[in-house]
């Protein structure tokens, strides 16, 4: 497994934040796309922007750069789908359902489980959006969403 940080660009050609991409298997010389491809990918799960704003990102391999270190272009907001914001926007859902169903006892769970399924949804229509709506791949995206949510 091979490790590199790219950097996600705004329209403005600002870094906005460098993610650590790994991908699978030995350094065999893997093309720089496919780190900036899941570079944009994390990005697009991690709602750096708003979802209208996605297809304007772009990546590029990061450089290091000399000097006192000092945080650069990791500003995310609370809502970013790391674990902990995946879990307090699950919880903040579930939490919204259970009230709206009149607050009943003993199914935590039950409200847990479809936040999860709504949220994990709702992320799979946007990236089908993003690549321009293709037929019949409805499944795929369903399937991407939960992997890189398992991760």
């Amino acid at each position: 497994m091979t490790k590199r940080l790219v950097d996600v660009l705004d329209s403005d050609g600002a870094v906005i934040h460098t993610y650590p991409i790994t991908l699978d298997g030995p350094d065999d010389g893997t093309d720089d796309a496919a780190y900036k491809a899941k570079a944009l990918e994390a990005a697009g799960h991690g709602r750096l922007v708003s979802d209208t704003e996605l297809g304007s990102l772009t990546a590029r391999m990061h450089v290091s750069r000399g000097g006192q270190m000092a945080p650069y272009g990791d500003d995310l907001r609370a809502s970013s789908e790391t674990k902990a914001g995946l879990e307090q926007t699950v919880r903040e859902r579930a939490y919204f359902l259970w009230q709206q169903d009149g607050c009943p006892e003993g199914r935590a769970e039950q409200y847990w489980h479809r936040a999860l399924d709504q949220h994990l949804r709702e992320r799979a229509y946007v990236l089908w959006e993003q690549e321009g709506r293709p037929e019949g791949r409805a499944d795929e995206y369903w399937r991407r969403i939960c992997d890189f949510e398992a991760k």
